[in-house]
């Protein structure tokens, strides 16, 4: 392995601290400032971040390949063997995320001006937001696992603080529990992992040394080639896998995401599309050297990635909330980008990740004017004819519709036929490609084209269907549209830094060549995955994604552009399960959560009450207080009793002295 260059930068500190600033200006004084300087520390930290970003991925292009950038702020704590450094990192992996957080956040904050304009707590909202920024850059810059679970523990906090944004609302509250619960699930295993990698990597969780060589990736390496190793790697990888379903919410643990959407439009845009929720998929592609290693592993990652593009793209078929066919959507994608980490496609992950966060930003802070223009109705049924009120918006919103569809030209067609296309020719040596995998994901490609445009034709086609006074008075805000129209724009172009294998201008191949490419034959002499390069094949397969997607469009144009509303099959079996999302949530109340408050009850009822309370506490109380009244009457205040009972006890001591003696 070859050794890369640490260059210090002063930079990474800043990016960071930024957001964190205006979080806490927001937080402690937001209530005493007006909105201008509410949004003026809230953007402007945002904007800093973002523009302090570009100026540290520009000096990282301009070092030599493989080179990063660090920091090294002070020493967190250290014990033994073990010492952990409170540092930040840039690299071609993380400078992809950073620009794609501070980009997309940043926007999406400019939209939330509009949105959250006249609710009273304008300050907390961005307080919250701006926290959240600070806990993702944190999670994404960090050089080592533990700074990296310290950002991932607090998006999973600024998660729970804005789903449950409008705690009044009981609903709201509890998906915002739900979501804090089940990511605590997945963070146990992350943690679990992190100490059994601490045990075989001797005391450093760094993902690089500060000599460009040594970290994880060289425990990885000795692990590998150590008696038993490949076991280790197997289960420390299967952990962190479960715990990445938590926070990029992947079957079991997806649950959390499509209740979710009770908070805000825009946190939906930014933490539950863009940011957060890929959160798994960036830690799956960070630790790449080691999940590449365990065959067990990337084949469990390629087959749940699979099964939840296609479950989640089967539930979004028949959802009628417009935030909810968009959260079963973001699964289901996110879904293919964990496709992508199990079949070997590092680069595609991360790239469909990017594009992913360009189209549906754009899809949701889409909805998010639908909705705020239609004073908060959010069922498409009551929705129709809307491009003759919202032009932009509709606009936008076909273009970003048309990118997670798989169209050519747009973003989302280059990156998931990339992921497609390694899910049906790569493979290891000795292994055929994941046929199941590609059928499945092919599925849900299908499904996304069908239920997207049903989305998008119930919403901006035909006639309005909803409240004429609605109608009268939806109109969309300039605030709004500038973040929708950049974000189409990047939803359009975005592709472009993936182009098609066989024309030799994959531009995201090359940036990420010195993390990824050791795994594909080529050049690489200990490469774990053959690629197919032939150029008929990549061709053939393209061809078929496209008309599957066709296919999709022309199903719901035959549906939903007849002029009516079609009368759906709600007696149907299938309907029903669908409608139902399978029964998960009810299988999970009825095995895990009306257990846990039994037995919950139960131990408060016998422990809490009745030997902690009754015994321990009351019971101790009680103990005490009868001693006191026994003593009481020892001193009642008569002088002849004392000496009397001075002299009986000198008399029994004496005695007792004698009897010894």
């Amino acid at each position: 392995m070859e050794a890369r260059t640490p260059h210090p930068s002063d930079l990474l500190a800043l990016i960071v601290l930024l957001p964190l600033i205006g979080a806490f200006i927001n937080g402690v004084f937001g209530r005493h400032l007006s909105k201008r300087w509410v949004t003026f520390f809230a953007i402007g930290s945002v904007a800093g971040s973002f523009g302090l970003a570009v100026a540290a991925v520009i000096q990282l292009m301009g070092m030599p390949e493989g080179d990063f950038l660090y920091i090294d702020l002070w020493r967190w704590f250290s014990s033994g063997e073990v010492t952990i450094e409170l540092s930040l990192l840039l690299d071609h992996l993380s400078s992809v995320m950073l620009l794609v957080v501070t980009g997309v956040g940043g926007v999406i904050h400019i939209f939330s001006l509009g949105y959250m304009r006249d609710d009273p707590s304008f300050y907390r909202y961005f307080a919250y937001l701006n926290l959240f920024m600070f806990s993702m850059l944190l999670l994404i810059l960090g050089k080592n696992l533990l700074v990296m679970f310290v950002g991932w523990e607090g998006v999973g906090l600024c998660s729970y603080l804005l789903i449950g944004f409008w705690f009044t609302d009981m609903q709201k509250a509890e998906a915002g529990q739900k979501a804090f619960i089940t990511n605590r699930v997945g963070d146990l295993a992350f943690l679990i992992g992190t100490f059994i990698l601490l045990f075989y990597s001797w005391g450093s969780l760094d993902f690089i040394g500060a000599d460009g060589v040594s970290g994880l990736q060289t425990t990885a390496q000795q692990l590998a080639a150590a008696p038993n190793g490949t076991t280790v790697i197997t289960i420390v990888t299967l952990l962190f896998f479960v715990g990445a379903t938590g926070k990029s919410a992947q079957i079991p643990l997806y649950v959390w995401l499509p209740d979710a959407m009770a908070g805000p439009t825009p946190v939906s845009a930014l933490i539950h599309a863009a940011t957060m929720v890929t959160a798994g998929v960036y830690m799956m592609a960070r630790l790449n050297f080691m999940f590449a290693l365990s065959e067990v592993t990337m084949t469990v990652v390629a087959i749940i990635g699979a099964v939840t593009a296609f479950v989640s793209a089967s539930i979004a078929l028949v959802q009628n909330d417009i935030k909810k066919v968009l959260a079963y959507s973001t699964v289901s994608q996110i879904g293919f980008m964990v496709v992508g980490i199990g079949v070997g496609a590092f680069t595609g992950a991360i790239f469909h990740l990017m594009t992913h966060a360009f189209f549906k930003a754009t899809l949701f802070l889409g909805s998010g004017s639908v909705i705020h223009a239609l004073h908060h109705e959010q069922d498409i049924r009551k929705m129709g004819g809307l491009k003759k009120k919202l032009p932009v918006t509709r606009w936008t919103f076909l273009i970003a519709t048309l990118a997670i569809a798989g169209i050519p030209i747009f973003a989302g067609f280059f990156s998931k036929d990339e992921i497609l296309f390694f899910a049906a020719t790569a493979h290891r040596s000795g292994a055929g490609p994941q046929t199941v995998v590609y059928v499945l994901a092919a599925l849900a490609a299908l499904m996304t084209a069908f239920y997207m445009f049903r989305l998008y034709f119930l919403t901006f086609e035909g006639e309005y269907r909803g409240d004429k006074h609605t109608w009268d008075h939806a109109h969309e805000e300039a605030v709004m549209n500038w973040p929708l129209i950049i974000l189409a724009f990047l939803s359009t172009v975005g592709g472009f830094l993936g182009l098609p294998h066989f024309l030799h201008a994959h531009v995201l191949d090359s940036w990420f060549e010195p993390l990824f490419g050791w795994l594909y034959a080529g050049g690489h002499e200990h490469a774990l995955y053959v690629l197919n390069h032939d150029a008929g094949t990549e061709i053939m397969l393209m061809g078929v994604s496209v008309v599957v997607a066709l296919i999709g469009i022309g199903a719901a144009w035959k549906l939903y552009m007849t002029g009516k509303l079609p009368v759906a099959p709600v007696e149907a079996g299938w309907h029903k399960v669908l409608t139902n999302k399978y029964y998960v949530d009810e299988f999970y109340d009825l095995v895990i959560i009306r257990p846990l408050r039994v037995l919950a009850r139960g131990l408060y009822g016998i422990f809490d009450v009745k030997i902690i309370d009754g015994l321990f506490v009351r019971g101790s109380a009680q103990l005490v207080s009868k001693i006191g009244d026994g003593l009481r009457v020892l001193q009642n205040g008569d002088v002849q009793a004392y000496v009397t009972a001075i002299v009986v006890g000198l008399a029994a001591v004496i005695l007792l002295v004698g009897a010894l003696k």
